[in-house]
């Protein structure tokens, strides 16, 4: 997960560059769309995988493919070659993430778990500090390829680790009851492509147009996440259901904020881009912070009860964020905030990621696990396409203003703010299968 971390912030550094040698800069946010959407379908079949054979096959294909997708994007001509190999990449990354659960869920009793999930926050600390630094670097004195192709190099360590421990907790229920996931995995893909697409609303495109991709695309959004998350997340159902969803209403809070945090910092108070990434870089340790702090909690302890107060930690750090942007006030007070809310994502997620398993019977582990990340893509994904559209219309009107940054940070924290209600809901027995209505 160190490598996976470290690829994801070198990404976020080189892009940039990337983008503007390939003239793609309209194609740029695309790099990171075709990941999230493909890593949608890795995700469904990873989970398939996990619970009908174990996580072996799934670790496997998911290291081949992300290791493959990097090889490809640092060997590209095109930004829509870049823009393939990224999806191939989020294949992988998205079986990856998925097979990883359902091993710790393999590997580790029920009380030593939260610990588990404390290391893997941890292991996001030094990448997030180091990987836009090493990817800067890479990029100024070589070329952004090497930060691609140093991926499957690294890759050959962790995989060597891999074989015995895969070796040892592998095997399934064999049912294949949960094989027809695939294609409302497809669809839910599609739906979310276009519907990012529509929220952009590319130069020429009528009016009329726009609205029905967006009416289609989240049409289909809602056909997949039907069959693909726990019957009963959209009505808020308790147990599992709610459970689910509360990653997807976090994901959305804390993520479609930070997106805008270097922008504000450099536009509005005059930052260079680097000191403005660094601000994000404070997130790690708070993270980890959160993360460590619930690994201390007694097993017994009501894990609702932790997510409420995360979800408040993350609503006080993105409500304060505006505080960077008043004349007079240092803006590296930003840092501060989002350090809060950082905290609070640490207490919150690897507390879902526990109650979700000591909610699922071993054989749909891998689904619900799977069920987590999705939730995770999509509402994250919506939120930043919420706020996108009320940027660019902002931008589109003569200007992001402070009041432009201020609004967004707001709604963001308006959101976690929900979360903290709904928490209460993830209280429950239910063993819901991720395959039913929602």
């Amino acid at each position: 997960m160190t490598l996976f971390a470290f690829e994801g912030m070198a990404v976020a550094t080189v892009m940039p560059v990337v983008a503007i040698e390939f003239d793609g800069l309209g194609l740029y946010a695309w790099a990171f769309n075709a990941y999230v959407a493909c890593s949608l379908v890795g995700m469904v079949i990873s989970g398939t995988w996990c619970d009908r054979d174990g996580p072996r096959r799934a670790m496997w294909s998911g290291l081949s493919l992300f290791a493959g997708g990097a090889v490809v994007a640092g060997i590209a001509w095109s930004m829509p070659v870049l823009i393939a190999a990224r999806g191939l990449q989020g294949l992988g990354g998205g079986a990856l993430i998925v097979a990883t659960y359902v091993l710790i869920a393999r590997a580790f009793p029920e009380h030593l778990r939260p610990k588990a999930f404390s290391l893997l926050a941890a292991s996001w600390v030094v990448p997030a500090i180091v990987g836009p630094l090493i990817a800067g670097w890479l990029t100024e004195s070589l070329s952004w390829r090497y930060a691609f192709w140093l991926v499957p190099l690294v890759l050959v360590l962790p995989a060597l680790l891999l074989r015995s421990i895969l070796r040892e907790h592998d095997g399934g229920s064999g049912d294949r009851g949960r094989s027809g996931r695939a294609v409302p995995a497809l669809v839910t893909a599609m739906g979310l492509t276009l519907a990012m697409a529509a929220f952009v609303r590319p130069a020429g495109l009528p009016l009329w147009a726009d609205a029905l991709g967006l009416v289609a695309g989240l049409g289909m959004l809602l056909f997949g996440v039907r069959r693909l998350l726990p019957a009963g997340s959209l009505r808020l159902r308790r147990g599992l259901p709610t459970t689910v969803l509360m990653r997807g209403i976090l994901a959305g809070a804390f993520f479609g904020a930070e997106a805008f945090i270097p922008l504000a910092l450099v536009e509005q108070r005059g930052y260079t881009v680097t000191l403005a990434g660094l601000v994000l870089s404070v997130s790690a340790g708070g993270w980890w912070a959160g993360s460590y702090s619930q690994s201390r909690i007694p097993e017994s302890t009501d894990r609702s009860a932790t997510v409420r107060v995360g979800a408040l930690f993350v609503a006080a750090g993105l409500a304060s964020l505006p505080l960077c942007l008043v004349p007079g006030i240092p803006a590296f007070v930003c840092a501060v905030s989002y350090f809060i809310a950082s905290i609070g994502m640490g207490l919150c997620f690897p507390s879902i990621a526990v109650q979700t398993l000591r909610l699922s019977p071993e054989s749909e582990q891998g689904a619900n696990s799977a069920a987590l990340q999705i939730s995770d893509a999509i509402l994250s994904s919506l939120a930043l396409g919420v706020l996108g559209a009320i940027h660019a219309a902002a931008v589109a009107s003569g200007g992001a203003s402070v009041r432009t940054y201020d609004t967004l940070w707001w709604l963001s924290a308006a959101v976690a703010v929900v979360g903290a209600v709904v928490a209460a809901r993830m209280k429950g027995v239910s063993r819901t299968p991720a395959t039913q209505g929602s």
